[in-house]
């Protein structure tokens, strides 16, 4: 078995104290006015040699892990995957590790992943909430621990959150689909009470009511997130068969779309000749698809470097007042919805 590299054969190597290289390796020769040429060369004999820290001894001595715990609420969604990968790349710029799980929106899971984390001594988190995971959040909050929301956040607890302005994102898209001449839009979405799908609820509904296209009978159909495929057939047919049937239909998000397409597909709809399209978020899957989809593209690295600055920033000051970030997102106008 290879011996594991010391701080004192680094200092054999390049004839210095070990302490010396303990201050350039922990990034503190400045402190110690270590000349950058001796600091340089104790990091190429380090690189050298394959020095490993020990992390738990480094992190019992700091009080810190320099380890962040990422939850999202579907890894298997492209939004979510990506919002890790750029989480991930941003948390190792700033020398942190992340640790991530898929909370599949059920709040069970979800705290068993934060009690997993916080046995690991992970020093804040990154979430992005499911339904009826408030009480998750209070615990955060009573304990100090630092965290940020992102993609979704409580309203009535105080926070720090990133997400998109969901409401006029959801306002745009609609509006497109009229400004292109459809006057019968239904829209397919979550049955939740999540802040962002409320939001993108209310900017669909505020666009068709400015528009004065608001029907008596509601076009917004829910689909449980446990029975998708089945909910959405039910819920596009009674859509398309309508007396009149609608011409347009707005996807809440980039899921739902993708099996809503399937279903439309199945019935023999054209797209956008029978029906126009848009989706809240794009998918890898849609550049397969004949008809190129209309979609808000949401502003995914921008909301995973604000997240990760946000925590390292509580991290670092546990005493300060949160912050309510919300970004803008673009609307990508393609064939689907009939443009």
């Amino acid at each position: 078995m290879k011996k594991k590299v010391s701080l004192k054969d680094i200092a054999q190597a390049a004839g210095v104290s070990t302490a010396l290289v303990s201050y350039v390796l922990n990034n503190k020769e400045k402190e110690a006015r270590v000349g950058k040429e001796i600091a340089s060369v104790i990091r190429e004999i380090a690189k050298k040699l394959d020095y490993q820290p020990n992390l738990l001894a480094k992190s019992l001595k700091s009080g810190k892990s320099h380890t962040i715990g990422l939850i999202v609420a579907d890894i298997s969604n492209q939004f979510f995957a990506n919002i890790a990968r750029t989480i991930e790349d941003e948390a190792k710029k700033n020398n942190y590790t992340v640790i991530f799980g898929s909370s599949d929106e059920n709040p069970e899971k979800s705290w068993d992943l934060i009690s997993v984390l916080i046995n690991r001594q992970v020093d804040g988190f990154i979430i992005a909430p499911t339904e009826n995971s408030e009480r998750q959040i209070e615990y955060l909050n009573s304990q100090n621990i630092p965290f940020v929301l992102i993609d979704r956040y409580f309203p009535g607890i105080q926070s720090s959150y990133v997400a998109t302005d969901n409401y006029q994102a959801s306002y745009e898209a609609v509006l497109h689909l009229i400004k292109t001449g459809h006057d019968k839009i239904g829209m397919i979405a979550y049955k939740n009470n999540l802040v962002h799908i409320k939001e993108r609820k209310r900017g669909y509904t505020q666009a068709l009511a400015d528009n004065n296209l608001l029907s008596e009978v509601s076009l917004i159909k829910e689909v449980d997130f446990n029975n998708i495929t089945e909910d959405i057939e039910i819920n596009i047919k009674e859509l398309l068969f309508n007396k009149p049937p609608v011409n347009a239909i707005f996807f809440a998000t980039n899921t739902l779309a993708l099996h809503g397409l399937k279903v439309i597909n199945k019935l023999n709809y054209k797209i956008p000749d029978d029906l126009a399209v848009v989706c809240f978020d794009e998918g890898d899957a849609f550049d397969f698809f004949y008809s190129p989809l209309t979609f808000v593209d949401q502003p995914i690295v921008e909301v995973g470097k604000e997240a990760v600055r946000i925590l390292i920033d509580q991290i670092t000051n546990k005493n300060i007042n949160p912050r309510q970030v919300s970004i803008s997102s673009r609307l990508v106008i393609r064939k689907s919805s009939g443009a």
